[in-house]
């Protein structure tokens, strides 16, 4: 295992990646990732980056990770225009064979993502409301089912959908910060959280804790998230990179395919709940979110939002 801290050492300095070309996107790759001995790909410009205009991408094609970072200020919400970005970007790195991890984080400070963009649920027509559902199927049924090493590096609050999106990774680092939460909150809300949130929650934090926090729509500060293994480990903000990529190299030491196969294995049956039933979960939302009384509680957030930033 003597590789793994040489791994570590290039993702973290990848982070930084200095010289790397920016490109609006890449196709798919014929060739197989490089092994810890070998050179890069492209000698001279081993790094491969794209961006959007809420989302950015670098790929270190040496280390075979790459770094999304969420840059849609001011909380990252997950909007229509946020998710086609996220879904486009991680299917791209998906498809691309020097790619075989990705480490989230977010270039917004103090917020990893604040969850569902709540405009896209309110006022609109039933024809939004299912385009934007669909949307956040697809996120969580790519991200998931990801056949990639896939590591959160939570540095700031990830409440709800923001927490369904850390939740869906691998392994999740949090800052070590009492001031920054993380859990599925929509019960404060007024919504109830869909069953496949609930399944990809309770297979992380168990079942008595994920029904409490549930019905309670609690956000946990940093210390009780990891107390309950809702994140995997707290570290200081000017450690996380360096984490994330200690942490990716672990994960990468292994076998691609045996590791790929238990993800599967471990991951299958909640991934064909929602695929069985997708259509179904869509006209649910619709019906429920469509409800005058969630209309109205949904502008009544919206209105303490605006009374907030005033």
């Amino acid at each position: 295992m003597a590789a793994a801290p040489t791994l570590a050492r290039r993702i973290a300095r990848s982070g930084v990646l200095p010289g790397c070309h920016r490109l609006p996107a890449w196709g798919r790759a014929a060739r197989q990732p490089p092994g810890p001995l070998q050179p890069p790909s492209l000698p001279l410009s081993p790094c491969r980056a794209f961006s959007n205009n809420k989302i950015l991408v670098e790929l270190d094609e040496s280390s075979g990770v790459a770094m999304m970072k969420f840059k849609s200020p001011p909380v990252n919400s997950l909007s229509l225009d946020f998710l086609t970005e996220f879904c486009i970007s991680l299917e791209k790195l998906e498809n691309n064979r020097a790619c075989r991890g990705v480490i989230f984080t977010s270039a917004v400070p103090k917020i990893f993502s604040s969850g569902l963009d709540i405009t896209e649920m309110c006022g609109k027509s039933t024809e939004h409301y299912a385009e934007f559902w669909r949307a956040v199927q697809e996120m969580w049924l790519q991200l998931y089912g990801s056949n990639m090493v896939t590591v959160a590096a939570v540095n700031g609050s990830s409440p709800a959908g923001g927490c369904l999106l850390a939740l869906s990774c691998d392994y999740r680092i949090m800052v070590e910060n009492p001031k920054f939460s993380i859990g599925l909150n929509e019960a404060q809300l007024g919504i109830v959280a869909p069953f496949w949130f609930k399944d990809t929650f309770v297979n992380i934090v168990g079942h008595r804790v994920a029904e409490r926090s549930l019905q309670l729509g609690s956000l946990h500060a940093a210390p009780e998230a990891l107390r309950f293994g809702l994140v995997d480990e707290l570290v200081a903000e000017e450690k996380l990179q360096e984490k994330a990529a200690a942490v990716m190299a672990q994960w990468l030491a292994l076998p691609d395919h045996a590791r790929q196969l238990t993800k599967s294995m471990m991951r299958k049956a909640v991934l064909d709940r929602l695929v069985a039933h997708r259509e179904e979960d869509i006209q649910n939302f619709i019906s429920f979110i469509s409800k005058e009384s969630i209309q109205k509680s949904l502008r009544m957030y919206m209105e303490m939002l605006k009374k907030k930033k005033s």
